[in-house]
């Protein structure tokens, strides 16, 4: 009879879904940002010091996060996203690169001030080629403050780190219930929780731990790219700077950068990425003189059509597509690792 019990109790622990008895192990690797962040009471919920909590007081902050994984942690960084240069990044992306490669890590999850957030999750969707999940996640208002959005934004991206079905969807970023492709994810409001959004719509939402997901991304992106982090050597990449558009502008900003030793410039234009007539020779002589030049728009949302208000093909000018400047900013200096072609570059903006 004990051994008929003890039969049955083995088929019933095997009948169990994997998650029942078997969890996932994913990595917090920490940034800094809000979402380790103080204020000086419950009430600062805009003003306060980013930066400030420690990886492990994150994770201890929610335990119900080892429910859904075996989670560990990682200091990765500890800044204000604001302040993070092309050093940090390329390093942050070697460091979740070598994570990714060991056999017994499942996912990873990235903690990240909002502010670039969404910078650094696309140039990760373009570098690191792993089809393991990787979440980037943040928070609007610090850890000390009243509904702080912090603690329920790192459950659900340790959730959707830990789940199967996000594989092979590239980065992902997770923020107030939502689900978001890294390419074209931005922010849009600094005040408010529901902070970030995409104009082709979410991939999907995470309720009570799990994921429903409702589209894809029909772009390239981790294990089909075509750059590597790791043969990008050393702690910069080629320099890319953006000027904005508005009336009655000034050619120096351009010519100064190109002075500075700028590969290439984002005009984030207005409308259609709108060039205006006397700063068109100011770019067309850059061009001329090795400086790739990239339209892009300064409206959130529709994108750039070549050869719609300026003649690109005769310019020898990129249009950055619907990617918007400071994303056309990743892409132009990840493309200036490969060549310096434009219409090599061009390619990759319709492809990415």
């Amino acid at each position: 009879m004990k051994l008929k019990f003890a039969a049955l109790s083995l088929a019933l622990t095997f009948a169990l879904p994997l998650s029942a008895w078997a969890k996932n192990n994913v990595v917090v690797v920490a940034t800094g940002g809000t979402i380790a962040g103080a204020g000086a009471s419950s009430t600062n919920s805009a003003t306060y010091t980013a930066a400030k909590v420690p990886v492990d007081a994150l994770l201890n902050a929610v335990p119900q996060i080892q429910n859904l994984a075996n989670v560990t942690g990682v200091q990765a960084l500890q800044v204000a996203s604001e302040s993070i240069t092309d050093k940090e990044l390329l390093s942050l992306a070697r460091q979740i690169n070598d994570l990714l490669k060991k056999p017994d890590v499942n996912g990873v999850v990235i903690t990240h001030g909002t502010d670039t957030l969404e910078e650094t999750a696309f140039f990760l969707s373009l570098v690191v080629r792993s089809d393991k999940p990787i979440v980037v996640v943040g928070s609007m208002r610090p850890s000390t403050a009243l509904s702080a959005d912090g603690p329920l934004n790192l459950y659900s991206a340790v959730a959707l780190a830990a789940d199967e079905s996000a594989k092979g969807k590239g980065v992902l970023v997770m923020m107030n219930d939502s689900i978001f492709s890294a390419r074209d994810v931005t922010k849009t409001i600094n005040i408010q929780t529901n902070a970030f959004a995409s104009q082709w719509g979410a991939l999907g939402t995470l309720v009570e731990g799990k994921a429903y997901w409702f589209r894809k991304v029909d772009k390239r992106f981790s294990s089909r790219s075509e750059f590597n982090i790791e043969q990008i050597q050393g702690d910069k990449l080629p320099l890319v700077q953006i000027v904005y558009g508005s009336g009655n502008m000034l050619p120096d900003a351009y010519t100064a950068y190109a002075k500075a030793g700028a590969k290439a410039i984002i005009h984030a234009g207005t409308g259609n990425g709108s060039v205006a007539n006397y700063i068109v020779p100011t770019l067309k002589q850059l061009q001329q003189q090795g400086v790739q030049i990239v339209r892009a728009s300064r409206v959130p949302q529709g994108f750039v059509l070549r050869n719609a208000e300026q003649p690109d093909d005769q310019y020898g000018w990129v249009v950055a597509h619907d990617l918007n400047p400071q994303k056309a900013k990743i892409l132009t200096a990840l493309a200036l690792t490969k060549t310096q072609d434009a219409k090599q570059i061009q390619r990759m903006f319709w492809e990415y």
